[in-house]
């Protein structure tokens, strides 16, 4: 049994040095801006907006946005004024954050002295300001609050460990002991309603979600269909309730639709049920796709996605070594009972292999996790074994534990000059985070009782990296490389062995993890593998399969020796003091604290493309070229020269200057003015292609019209001015290539051929780009990396939409055998669902007839009904009632035309409001005009199509006409747009509009204009124009505080403003929202985004085009993240 009091502390850790200085204070060693943060949304409107923040002088701008929107606490922070407000310097929160770590570790005995405490504390500022190293997002939102600004909050059903007794005990408040972990995992018993069961599950799960965090559970124990219940009867099966906690999950917007790992779903390959959790999501998917057939939207956060289930949740299948063995020689594999253990049924273990590929293939699930193998890397089999994971994969453990994250930014020890890596700084940065994980779990609350106690008893943490693949690249080493592989293999090894080593070191002077003694000789088996592997032995403890070791000849000398060292004394530590965590390290997604540390990639991820868009402070951006191609370049010998000529190939010259064809002489001599020409160069600062700067709203319409262009050319979307002014396409894509560039470098000027692996990335680059990191790439980097991590890796293995299931399969082999605990494949497209035509012309002839019949049937029978009624005792709405229903059974049109008469029509005054909305369907352009009346209901339409005299831009003509007619006889805007909304016909499909993404028609995309902006019918939209600003301190579960300033008061500087969609008024009024011309540069980055990864979706705060990070999607524009960390 596990000891609940700790060992006392005979001494403390010590703290020397390394990036701070006793003279100077942490804070004063970096220089710091005031910064405006605004995020905007596609149209270019204000969704978040803060004054005068300050951030040291090198953080980027999205790093400031994310500091500003998501982590600055926004109420009960006390001002200078003595007021109290909100954080408004990343100074404050360098500060809140580090303090509250050293105020535990001092509390219980975890450092030598105070002036280790002080160093400790200095080190943490330091890494914090300078984007060294970050903790997981649980940590910015909650950490140090009660402790720095005696922020407190009525408990929320959490539990602890108290560190003295060793007693489980309820949290008093919600933030004095704060919840910094993001990783949870979960079990479920065999039980419908009793604690620890099936439904209890749910509950569990919406604790873990309300703050932010994910959790997994393997589903195995519960019975499959058909198996016989204790008190009679037989069980509805383990599908019938994943689908409820798919719903729940759905319902607290755990991940919406876009696997963005908030919660993982985990079955053993033997459950009875196995095949049909496998087709899961085909089946759903199959759904989605009638569903959007019959007129429901395509998008991800459609109607069609949400009404299916299995879109909140990633699926993995747990298969062992034994599965491996059946498939290879085409043997049955067996199903059995969760009740007894018979076999229920047996299946060709190819034809179950083949599921599994052709279901990822078809919809990126499930992924697969390989159970031997990670349970022969298991540090404490003695508590029973790892069964699932958390969302994202990285996290593998015990049931009811829990971890918190943190990631170093390799970059930040890397020498560009000297092209050498800082491994003293690094190792330094290792265990000064490992400490700070270690009193995290000391001072943390958990949503469980069995999650607090296990948590103490095993003490797990989460240290991990991102920055890998820009570090390679730096150097001028290819990704897809021996000597790639090699420089990671011992970097992650140098981690861990110190993450480890240092583990041991607390063990010394605080006494191992509670549960060490009895799991003793199982986690030395482990720890002497990990060093086995360093020294790539050719004989492991009680594998089954042998791990990739660092190769000597692919890895520099300084880095093996350093990776080897740690590891000696990881074990020989541990062999002398134990440790005080059962696990230390993990890979994980780090998308949003990420982007806090300006990285380009996360974790183990290769660089997703070349040239990006850099956002500029107070709102725009520039294109740019990946920060470390330049460097790379220097490093594999360019010079100045060669380099510069390189990056424009790739970027572009942003000018028409010297540009072929499409130049400054050759626009003269069209017409162009000198100023005018200007506005071309500053407007191609940001083009994705110069197709997009020759327009009205660069040049004005005075231009267009002095050089002889009418009104009807120049506003028809599919007009080309370029094209117009006599280039041909071959002229217009050799300017193309010079001005926006081709943001590739292959057949880039002087780039020698055998350096372009170097710059390969996860996505073909540019347009025109071929090259991309091949599955197997990524898959080896995984295997180089994965056996010197204590958990797993977060990770998806892209391929591009044309890959076969067969490859599919290729690389979930190949996975196995290179001992990877996990992986998650994603085929690019694979989720984007298709109209599907599931009626033929004749049934939906036979549809339309037999409906016709019956309503005919129905007038036949209330003619047939003889109603009597006496109209001077009814009330005027019975009145109304009644004549409604005489009306609609009198065969008497004369009758309807006198009642018709007298409703007078209601003219719209002669000056009048309105909007004018232009979009794109599917190429088709479309402009929407409206009229209202002075209370800003709706009066009339006008739709005009870009192509005069089409047949279809007058039949909308009259269209448009006949519904103003009848919105001025008084018929409900209501009714039309539940009459004509989701209507079908072609032009259909995707729209260029910053609410609406897709349409069934032309109709259809009018009346979802019209309903958003005048009755509030969101569920009409696939982005809202609402931000999701976090700690503003208004949850339920915060106290309010005495002082009414913290709420009264109005904010001067640092105010936040936001522009939210009015809601739903008693009578129909437009919603008041402020038409700000969208940012150039914004569309260029979604456009950018789509055009690599086909199906992402948009961000759900800024509507901003998502790109993938890990198994999560992440947000360049705002730093959104869907995920747990």
């Amino acid at each position: 049994m596990a000891n609940k009091k700790q060992a006392s502390a005979t001494s403390g850790l010590q703290f020397n040095r390394r990036f701070t200085r006793d003279d100077v204070s942490v804070f004063d060693m970096f220089e710091y801006d005031y910064r405006t943060s605004v995020i905007r949304n596609p149209s270019g409107e204000v969704v978040f907006e803060m004054n005068n923040v300050e951030v040291p002088r090198q953080w980027s701008q999205i790093a400031t946005d994310i500091l500003a929107q998501k982590y600055f606490r926004k109420a009960g922070v006390p001002q200078p004024d003595g007021s109290l407000g909100r954080e408004t310097s990343a100074k404050q929160v360098a500060h809140r954050l580090a303090n509250c770590w050293r105020v535990w570790g001092e509390r219980y005995g975890y450092f030598a002295s105070e002036k280790d405490a002080q160093v400790f504390y200095e080190e943490l500022v330091y890494s914090v300001l300078n984007q060294m190293c970050v903790p997981n997002s649980p940590q910015w939102f909650n950490t140090g609050l009660y402790e720095s600004y005696g922020i407190a909050g009525k408990p929320q059903g959490h539990y602890y460990v108290d560190p003295v007794d060793g007693e489980l005990k309820k949290s008093k408040n919600a933030y004095e002991r704060p919840q910094p972990h993001a990783c949870f995992i979960l079990s479920v018993d065999d039980d419908l309603v009793n604690d620890g069961g099936i439904m209890d599950l749910w509950v569990r799960e919406a604790r873990i979600f309300k703050y932010g965090s994910g959790v997994g559970t393997n589903f195995s124990s519960i019975r499959g269909e058909g198996e016989k219940l204790s008190g009679g009867g037989t069980s509805s099966g383990l599908m019938s309730f994943l689908k409820i906690g798919d719903r729940a999950a759905g319902a607290i917007k755990s991940g919406g639709t876009t696997r963005r790992a908030a919660k993982m779903v985990c079955l053993d390959l033997d459950h009875p049920e196995i095949i049909q959790f496998i087709d899961w999501k085909v089946e759903e998917e199959k759904k989605v796709g009638a569903l959007i057939n019959a007129g429901y939207a395509s998008d991800y956060e459609g109607e069609a996605y949400k009404t299916v289930s299995g879109q909140n949740s990633n699926n993995s299948v747990r298969i062992p070594n034994s599965f491996f063995e059946k498939l290879d020689n085409n043997e049955d594999w067996e199903l059995k009972a969760r009740s007894d253990g018979r076999v229920m049924k047996k299946i060709p273990a190819r034809e179950l292999w083949n599921k599994i590929s052709y279901a990822a293939w078809r919809c990126a699930d499930p992924g697969t996790q390989y159970d031997t193998t990670i349970n022969e890397w298991h540090t404490c089999p003695e508590g029973g074994p790892i069964r699932a994971s958390n969302p994202c994969s990285e996290y593998m453990f015990l049931d009811n534990t829990a971890c918190n994250l943190a990631s170093a930014n390799l970059m930040k020890f890397y020498d560009a000059a000297t092209n050498q890596f800082d491994v003293e700084g690094y190792e330094y940065n290792c265990r000064l985070w490992t400490v700070v994980l270690e009193v995290s779990v000391l001072m943390a609350q958990f949503p469980s009782k069995e999650v607090a106690q296990l948590s103490y008893e095993y003490r797990t943490l989460g240290l991990g990296y991102a920055n890998l693949g820009t570090m390679l690249m730096v150097s001028g080493i290819p990704y897809d490389s021996e000597e790639a592989r090699g420089i990671a293999g011992a970097i992650t090894a140098i981690m861990t062995g110190i993450s480890y080593k240092t583990s041991a070191e607390m063990a010394q002077a605080l006494g191992a993890f509670p549960r060490y003694e009895e799991n003793k000789e199982h986690m030395m088996r482990v720890m002497r593998n990990h060093r086995l592997a360093a020294y790539d032995a050719d004989e492991y403890e009680n594998l089954s399969l042998k791990p990739v070791g660092i190769k000597a000849k692919d890895c520099p000398d300084y880095l093996l020796k350093a990776a080897c060292k740690a590891w000696d004394d990881a074990v020989e530590l541990g062999e002398k003091y134990g440790y005080r965590n059962a696990q230390s390290t993990v890979i994980a997604p780090t998308g949003t604290i990420g982007l806090v540390m300006d990285c380009d990639t996360t974790g183990v991820e290769p660089d997703f493309a070349l040239v990006k868009f850099k956002k500029l402070s107070g709102g725009g951006y520039f294109r740019i070229i990946n920060q470390s191609v330049p460097t790379a370049l220097r490093n594999l010998g360019y010079s100045e020269k060669e380099t510069d000529a390189i990056i424009k190939y790739a970027v572009g010259a942003a000018s028409f200057a010297g540009a072929p064809f499409i130049n400054h002489q050759s626009l003269s001599e069209k017409g162009f003015i000198a100023d005018e020409i200007k506005k071309l160069d500053k407007a191609a600062e940001t083009a994705f292609e110069i197709g997009f700067v020759f327009n009205k709203y660069t040049l004005g319409e005075e231009c267009l019209q002095r050089l002889g262009f009418t009104p009807e050319q120049y506003n028809n979307f599919e007009w080309s001015l370029l094209e117009a002014l006599g280039f041909s396409d071959e002229q217009i894509e050799a300017a193309n290539d010079y001005v926006c560039g081709t943001m590739m470098l292959e057949g880039a000027p002087y780039l020698k051929e055998e350096h372009l692996p170097v710059f390969d990335c996860a996505n073909k680059c540019g347009k025109k780009g071929q090259r991309y990191i091949h599955a197997h790439g990524h898959i080896r980097m995984m295997g180089a990396t994965q056996p010197f991590i204590s958990g797993a890796i977060s990770k998806t293995i892209n391929l591009p939409h044309e890959a076969t299931v067969e490859e599919i399969a290729d690389a979930y082999y190949l996975s196995w055998k290179l001992g990877l605990k996990a992986n998650a494949l994603y085929r690019d497209g694979s989720k984007l669902s298709q109209p599907l035509s599931t009626k033929s012309d004749k049934k939906k002839k036979d549809e339309d007839k037999s409906t016709v019949d019956t309503q005919q049937s129905t007038e036949n029978t209330q003619l047939a009904e003889s109603n009597i009624v006496d109209l001077g005792k009814l009330t005027v709405e019975e009145l109304l009632e009644e004549v409604q229903k005489r009306v609609q059974a009198s065969p008497d049109t004369k009758l309807k035309r006198k009642l018709a008469s007298i409703v007078e029509r209601r003219s719209l005054p002669a000056k009048r409001r309105g909007f004018t909305q232009k979009a794109k369907i599917n190429g088709q352009a479309i402009f929407l005009r409206t009229g209202e009346y002075g209370d800003g209901t709706l009066g009339e339409i006008f739709i005009d199509m870009a192509k005069e005299g089409a047949t279809m831009r007058s039949m909308m003509n009259c269209f448009a006409i006949s519904i103003s007619i009848g919105l001025q006889y008084g018929v409900p805007l209501e009714e039309f747009v539940e009459k004509f909304a989701f209507t079908r016909f072609d032009p259909s499909g995707f729209v260029e509009h910053p609410n609406i993404k897709s349409t069934t028609s032309i109709v259809d995309f009018i009346f979802r204009v019209l309903g958003y902006e005048y009755l509030g019918r969101t569920d009409l939209v696939h982005v809202l124009d609402k931000p999701e600003v976090m700690n503003t301190g208004a949850d339920d579960w915060d106290e309010i505080p005495s002082n009414g300033l913290e709420y009264a008061k109005e904010q001067e500087l640092s105010s936040i403003r936001i522009t939210p969609s009015a809601g739903v008024s008693p009578t129909p009024v437009k919603n008041q929202r402020t038409a700000v011309k969208a940012e150039a540069g914004l569309d260029a980055v979604s456009s950018a985004a789509k055009s690599m990864q086909s199906d992402a979706p948009a961000c759900n705060v800024c509507g901003h085009i998502m790109m993938r990070s890990g198994t999560c999607y992440k947000c360049l524009n705002c730093g959104n993240q869907g995920g747990c960390s």
